[in-house]
Parts: C-alpha cells; sequence; structure tokens
C-alpha cells in the first residue's frame, strides 16, 4: 500500500482524496481488520560484511593502532552493536557471536595475572586477532581498488562497428612445370591401378598342331623341317608348330635328320 500526504483543508473540502490505493483501487477509510504481522518490517545492516569488518570499522572509528587494540572497549562496543543485531534479526548475529565469544576469551586472559616467566614464554593472546585483521584489512583494501576500477558496461562501452564487405580476389596458383609433371605421372600412376587384363584362350593349340604334323608325315618320307610352318600364323605359329615337333620327338614319334653341319633338317614319322 502507499500512503497520500494530506492536503489542505481548502482541496479537502472540494475532493476528498483517498487514504491509499490498493491494485488501483481507493481506500477511503481505515480497515477496522488490518492485520499487521511482527515481522512485516525488516531492517537490513548492509553497512558490515562479517565480525571483521565490524571489527575494522571499531578500531578505524576510534583511530586505534590495530597492534595495540583495547580489548576490553572494542568488546563492549563489538557487543552493542551484536545486541542490536539480535533484536532486529537473529540470524545475522549467528557468526557474531562466534567473535563475540573468541573476544571475551582474549579478554579474560589479558585479565588473568600471570608470572613473569610464564609471560615472557607465552604469546600475546591478541596475536591471532591482529593477524585476521591485517589479512581482512589488506583484502578489503585491494576489493576496494578493484571496485574502483572501470568496468565494460558500465563505466567503459566498447564502441562496436560491422566492417563493410570485403571482395576477395581469387589469386591463381603459381604452380611449376615439374609440379604439372609430377601430378600427371600420379594420375597415371593411379590409373595403372584400375587397368583390366583379360586372358583368352589361345588360338592354337600344341595338341591339335602334334596331330596335324603326324598327318602331314602320313606318307613316311621326309619332309623339309621348313615347310611344316606357316608363314600366315605369324609368331604365334612358329612357337606352336615348333614346340609340336619337339614334343613329337620327345614321344619318338618322329625323327630328324641332318646330313651334314649346316645342312636342312628333314623330318620323318618313324615305323610302327
Amino acid at each position: 500500500m502507499s500512503a497520500v500526504e494530506p492536503v489542505d483543508s481548502q482541496a479537502g473540502a472540494q475532493q476528498e482524496l483517498p487514504f491509499a490505493m490498493v491494485y488501483g483501487q481507493a481506500v477511503m477509510e481505515m480497515p477496522l481488520d488490518l492485520y499487521i504481522p511482527p515481522d512485516a518490517l525488516e531492517v537490513f545492516l548492509e553497512a558490515f560484511e562479517g565480525p571483521l569488518d565490524l571489527l575494522l570499522y571499531l578500531i578505524r572509528k576510534q583511530n586505534i593502532n590495530i597492534l595495540d587494540i583495547p580489548v576490553a572497549e572494542i568488546t563492549r562496543q563489538y557487543m552493542g552493536y551484536v545486541e542490536l543485531m539480535q533484536s532486529v534479526r537473529l540470524e545475522l548475529a549467528a557468526e557474531y557471536l562466534v567473535m563475540a565469544a573468541m573476544l571475551a576469551e582474549i579478554k579474560s586472559r589479558m585479565l588473568l595475572p600471570r608470572a613473569e616467566s610464564i609471560e615472557a614464554e607465552e604469546d600475546d593472546p591478541r596475536a591471532e586477532l591482529i593477524r585476521r585483521l591485517q589479512e581482512y584489512e589488506r583484502f578489503k583494501a585491494a576489493a576496494e581498488g578493484i571496485d574502483g576500477l572501470s568496468r565494460v558496461g558500465r563505466d567503459v562501452v566498447v564502441p562496436k562497428l560491422d566492417a563493410p564487405e570485403a571482395r576477395a580476389r581469387k589469386l591463381l596458383p603459381d604452380v611449376s612445370l615439374e609440379e604439372l609433371l609430377m601430378s600427371m605421372a600420379e594420375v597415371l600412376r593411379r590409373g595403372d591401378m584400375f587397368e583390366s587384363h583379360q586372358v583368352s584362350r589361345e588360338a592354337l593349340s600344341t595338341r591339335e598342331r602334334m596331330s596335324d604334323v603326324l598327318e602331314r608325315l602320313k606318307g613316311g618320307g621326309f619332309v623339309p623341317f621348313v615347310e611344316l610352318f606357316t608363314a600366315e600364323e605369324g609368331r604365334l605359329g612358329v612357337v606352336v608348330t615348333f614346340m609340336a615337333i619337339l614334343e613329337l620327338v620327345k614321344e619318338s614319334l618322329v625323327e630328324l635328320v641332318q646330313n651334314e653341319a649346316f645342312a636342312p633338317i628333314h623330318v620323318r614319322a618313324r615305323a610302327e
């Protein structure tokens, strides 16, 4: 609800103003059944971020040397703040009570009488507290320094400008003659890998040619060796005929006769 400030008598006489506006509707009088819960008003103490922050505030406020802290006075002021936070919201005082217990312990250790020999050997009860306060003070000063720096998006705005559309010029590759020849050789090598080899049946048979030779030697006379070959058949025919004659000689079916060296060779079928 939002309260409306009272106006003077002349304006009130002319038009009566609403007491409050609730969900857009004017409330002219205070409701009799209005209930306000006890915890409707919450006070958040955001001045201190923890017990060390509160202790540091008290020390700075009184300009006290952090290396010589008057524990009794600081404890009294500290407990005053703790009681205030307990009365406002108990959850906020949990970690502060731990520090209060630590201050009470330090205060009691400093008030108890100690022998001179023990006092020379025992450390100052405030040493650990002083170390923590000095460390917290350094970190807090560093955080404040970082917070004072300019931030992108808050204090500094980075300008952004779209780059103009650039048209890239396509450069032709610089290829040497040696690289071109190497590429051509690679293409030919890959082409050889896919080359097919077709094996066809021989047109001439050695066994058939053996029968032909025996047929020509059927008369029993000598036939010149060169007459058994046909030039039209080419190299293949010569090879097949020669192999057929050798096979016949091996099987003792024909005989070869030569009268002298380098004389013509004659072939004749052997008699049964």
